[in-house]
């Protein structure tokens, strides 16, 4: 049973083994709300999960120590056994979805554990991991569905009570619900009157719908390329513990969490993950209520694969209208490329691509399509940037782009 207590004695446990976070003001994050962000990011194995996999394996007896410990992980989790298992000298073996970013598993065979991967998502992984732990009688660390694993995530939110005692509210990620769980209980049990509010992706609503309709609900597929948190199914003891401590759950899209993860990086300098920007991306897209309140964002990891970051920034500047196409039809002859960049630059936009293409067969004979990339403000940049070129003779064309322009 998860008690205080236990989550003080993980505290005592982890003290010379974890980061204490730092707990960073970043009141840009989103305009008229006072917002901090926990940045377990910077955690070692990037990862809040380290706290948890290794709170549990200290508990072991001597006799689970000697069996040696499987998991199944889309990464995190992964790395926070491994590295507590090697360095109790322990054998470990880890279950990873093989849709997991290369970066998290081969991040977790260097921490010394034996790896295989998975067909599928985190689920699958889990029933792997289970035959396996039948068949070798080794001992199971649950990436979430596990009191010692609760009690040493919920040292998290000792630290936000002390780091910031007057604290209104505290967003979470939520996968299966091992981080919200404990966070939850060790907040309202010292606090009652802050809120909890936990975030999923539009993709993996597991837990969300589960409090919607007041019983466990297990998807038929989670898809989303925040990792960390695409789960089927929340815990027995993560949802038994959420109906009971948190105020409210809601959803983000991808695109959404892209966006994040680009304020993120150019407004506060530091790289999250999917899973990990969930929380941020449920403030600046208003999905919950932190108008004036002192609220805390979870950014509970860093370990994205750099090629996913690469597409994830450019989804994040579309996004966010940073980045825009306009598609022109011109009459083909000089000067009429000059025309088009001097519109965009007087306004204050900036071509980065443009590709020429007379091949199209539903336009005139001299005619040709001028595609172009360009760099923008914001939304309201690229529908000042599209009036001034209809006002300079350019008109709508038909498209499946919501900025595609033509001209006559």
């Amino acid at each position: 049973m998860l008690t205080l207590d236990k989550i003080y004695h993980a505290a005592f446990v982890l003290k010379n083994v974890v980061r204490k976070t730092d707990l960073i003001h970043a009141p840009n994050i989103k305009e008229g709300s006072n917002v901090y962000l926990k940045t377990e990011n910077l955690q070692l194995t990037g990862s809040f999960k380290v706290r948890g996999s290794y709170y549990k394996i200290s508990q072991l007896t001597e006799e689970e120590r000697a069996n040696g410990v499987i998991a199944c992980s889309a990464g995190n989790h992964a790395q926070g056994v491994a590295l507590a298992a090697t360095t109790e000298n322990i054998e470990s073996l880890i279950c990873i979805p093989d849709v997991a970013p290369i970066s998290k598993i081969e991040a977790t065979r260097r921490y010394g554990a034996q790896v295989e991967l998975v067909n599928g998502v985190y689920d699958d992984a889990y029933n792997r991991a289970c035959q396996i732990q039948k068949e070798r009688n080794m001992t199971f660390i649950h990436p979430f569905d596990d009191i010692d694993v609760i009690a040493g995530q919920g040292t998290i939110g000792l630290e936000i009570l002390e780091q910031l005692d007057n604290v209104d509210a505290v967003v979470v990620p939520i996968g299966g619900g091992g981080l919200i769980s404990g966070v939850a209980y060790a907040i309202k049990s010292l606090k009652p009157e802050c809120k909890i509010y936990g975030v999923q992706a539009e993709g993996a609503p597991c837990m969300y719908r589960s409090m919607e309709s007041q019983e466990k609900v297990s998807l038929s597929s989670a898809s989303t390329f925040a990792d960390g948190i695409a789960v089927k199914k929340p815990g027995e003891l993560t949802f038994d513990i959420c109906c009971g401590y948190v105020d409210q759950i809601v959803t983000v899209t991808d695109d959404e969490i892209a966006a994040a993860i680009l304020m993120l990086m150019e407004k506060q300098k530091l790289v999250s993950e999917g899973a990990g920007a969930v929380a941020v991306a449920a403030v600046m897209f208003d999905k919950i209520d932190t108008k004036d309140k002192n609220t805390v964002c979870i950014v509970s990891g860093g370990n994205i694969d750099v090629n996913i970051l690469s597409r994830v920034i450019t989804r994040g500047l579309v996004t966010s209208g940073r980045l825009s196409d306009l598609t022109l039809e011109l009459i083909d002859k000089p000067g009429q490329l000059e025309g088009v960049a001097k519109t965009i630059s007087q306004k204050g936009g900036n071509v980065i691509a443009v590709h020429h293409d007379k091949a199209e067969p539903n336009m005139a004979i001299n005619a040709c399509l001028l595609k172009i990339t360009m760099e923008t403000k914001n939304f309201e940049h690229i529908e000042e940037i599209k009036n001034s070129l209809v006002s300079n003779g350019f008109r709508l064309a038909p498209s499946t782009s919501d900025y595609c322009i033509r001209t006559v």
